[in-house]
């Protein structure tokens, strides 16, 4: 399917609709609403099976026997009830403010001969419902209707009373028309309610709503294609190596992590030469095993296939104190070969220099040597950068560590320290950068070729990997789907995005 999310766009509406509901039921049209339900309407017979035959005719007797006989009675008990959620009063009752009725129960084709107030839901409502209340009988329409005047009863939510009344046929035969009740409520209305019996209309439209949402919804996913196993594979891989790029991997892992479930991903960033050692010995066979390199990973490691993956930037960082922001490459040279010693001989303070290192096989330091020294190093004794903190150095001095991590702390604790890191790394860690020949770090400089500190990011494998393994999609990630983004978050180039991506080949 497309890329419109009609999944979420299903969802949102399942989610509205109830809503929606809830708010016109119980908000706006139910906010005030009077009801009235028909709980009985029941003709009275059976004058042949009654013990006292010919009693019901005779109801209404009149003291002196004239009035006439009653027949075709019938019974009616009405309920009249506040089904909304606010009180209503008697100023909301559509009728002249001056006016004691509001409502009218009227009964087609029957008269009224007799009537009752009964179980009303608070006792306090009786005084309402008195003879001073203005409730009364009549008939409408040259009495053929018989009716009902009722007064404007206050009445809370859920409170109600009840008519009860004794009818007689004033005209037709059959079945006898349905009370009905007439008046009329400010800001809601008067309605005729039911049972709450059973399942309301609305519940029952709702339901078949939802289910139907539902039923899209399951069809929707079963016409989704599924990712195939390069676009999200379960499993478990181990990444090692390069710990300058780390927090890059991990950040990408937790990416992936979020759209394919099953996927378990385990860290162990020592350096980039121990981790190309450990999949080249560990690694045959093992899909399961990746190494990230700052580099090409030479001539040594033949069973290993790369993979590249983005331009890198790195940087020159300084102790706080040395308060230098440029340095050309010759000094920087100069410098790591020990023929400047004092900072104040390139424009700093009179502070002897600590040069720190990455150990010998570290990707950046190889990135280092390559692309700014042009060269190695001299050979000097390891001292490991762990010795010289906290002590007083008086003359220029050198150290090593083995992580990036390591670098970063050295560097901002050992005063007149400098050294070099990924370039994301040291703006995280708040330390002072160092713009070479008057160019500072940026990707955008690195791909001119003005900015000479930069590295390839490569992946490494023991032989090529299985095309439904966790290691070969989460690369495939990486390298060709949104797994860029993270690279590009951390100033990374994406080598499929270079103009010239030749540049990534191990030989550039």
């Amino acid at each position: 399917m497309s890329d419109f999310p009609l999944e979420i766009v299903l969802a949102l509406i399942g989610i509205a609709v109830p809503i929606a509901a809830f708010l016109w039921e119980f908000v706006f049209a139910g906010r005030r609403r009077l009801g009235y339900r028909v709980q009985m309407d029941t003709p009275v017979t059976g004058e042949i099976s009654s013990v006292f035959p010919g009693v019901l005719p005779q109801l209404r007797p009149s003291i002196d026997g004239a009035s006439p006989s009653l027949k075709d009675i019938s019974v009616v008990l009405v309920r009249i009830e506040n089904s909304g959620v606010t009180t209503i009063d008697t100023q909301d009752y559509k009728a002249p403010e001056s006016a004691r009725i509001g409502l009218h129960l009227r009964f087609p084709q029957r008269t009224v001969i007799g009537m009752a107030v009964t179980e009303l839901s608070d006792p306090a409502l009786a005084d309402n419902l008195d003879v001073e209340s203005g409730i009364a009988v009549r008939e409408d329409a040259d009495g053929h209707i018989g009716v009902i005047d009722l007064p404007k009863v206050p009445l809370g939510p859920s409170e109600h009373y009840k008519i009860l009344a004794i009818l007689q046929r004033s005209e037709g035969a059959g079945e006898y028309s349905p009370p009905v009740l007439r008046g009329g409520i400010k800001g809601g209305r008067v309605i005729e309610t039911r049972s709450r019996t059973g399942v309301s209309r609305m519940m029952l439209a709702l339901t078949v709503f939802l289910v139907s949402v539902i039923v899209v919804q399951l069809v929707v996913a079963a016409l989704e294609p599924s990712p195939t196993a390069l676009e999200c594979a379960a499993g478990k891989v181990t990444v090692v190596g390069s710990s300058a790029f780390g927090p890059i991997v991990r950040d990408a892992a937790d990416q992936y992590r979020k759209r394919c479930r099953g996927a378990e991903f385990t860290f162990e960033f020592e350096g980039t030469e121990r981790g190309l050692d450990r999949v080249a010995e560990e690694g045959a066979g093992n899909p399961g095993l990746l190494a990230i390199s700052d580099g090409a990973k030479g001539i040594g490691y033949p069973t290993l296939v790369h993979r590249p993956l983005a331009l890198s930037l790195f940087t020159m960082i300084v102790h706080p104190g040395v308060g230098i922001r440029g340095l050309t490459v010759a000094q920087i040279r100069d410098l790591y070969r020990g023929t400047i010693g004092n900072w104040r001989e390139v424009g700093g303070p009179d502070l002897p220099v600590v040069l720190a290192n990455r150990n010998p096989g570290s990707g950046s330091r190889n990135a280092f040597e390559r692309r700014v020294l042009d060269a190695g190093q001299p050979d000097r004794p390891h001292v490991s950068c762990a010795a010289l903190k906290g002590a007083v150095t008086t003359s220029s001095a050198h150290c090593e560590v083995q992580l990036t991590a390591d670098m970063r702390k050295a560097v901002a604790e050992i005063p007149g320290a400098i050294g070099y890191t990924e370039f994301a790394e040291a703006i995280d860690a708040a330390l002072p950068t160092v713009a070479i020949d008057g160019v500072g770090a940026g990707r955008d400089a690195a791909l001119r070729r003005t900015y000479p500190f930069w590295g390839v990011e490569y992946a490494y494998s023991n032989g090529e990997l299985p095309g439904d393994s966790l290691a070969a999609s989460f690369l495939h990630f990486l390298i060709d789907q949104s797994g860029k983004e993270v690279l590009r978050a951390h100033g990374n180039a994406p080598c499929t995005d270079l103009p010239d991506p030749g540049r990534c080949l191990p030989d550039s």
